[in-house]
């Protein structure tokens, strides 16, 4: 699961990787994270209209403690085309303007 999740991050801009304290491989944008990993669970940044949504479906949960604040979490994710167009959400919501606007435009939307 960390491979696919670094082959779809790796093309965003000045997206890092790194094992925070805690042992959370964690997903960076200009130092704030936008994905969290450990044991076979993804956590990742939405908005909180998107979260209301996807907690419909039994393969999301409200991500402890920073749920409030929109964050999913998911274990074992199958649909990596699904999981790639929640990612890249989650990246453009942390990332600034200058880098959400240049991965648009490399995608030319």
């Amino acid at each position: 699961m960390l491979e696919q999740v670094r082959a779809i991050c790796g093309r965003f801009p000045e997206s890092a990787d790194l094992v925070d304290g805690h042992g959370h491989t964690t997903f960076k944008v200009k130092d704030k994270s936008y994905i969290m990993m450990r044991d076979g669970v993804i956590h990742f940044k939405s908005t909180r209209e998107n979260q209301e949504m996807l907690l419909q479906d039994d393969r999301y949960f409200k991500t402890p403690y920073i749920g409030q604040h929109g964050w999913i979490g998911m274990r074992d994710p199958v649909n990596w085309s699904e999981i790639a167009d929640l990612l890249e959400e989650a990246y453009l919501l942390a990332a600034p303007k200058r880098l959400a606007k240049q991965w648009l435009e490399s995608k030319g939307t």
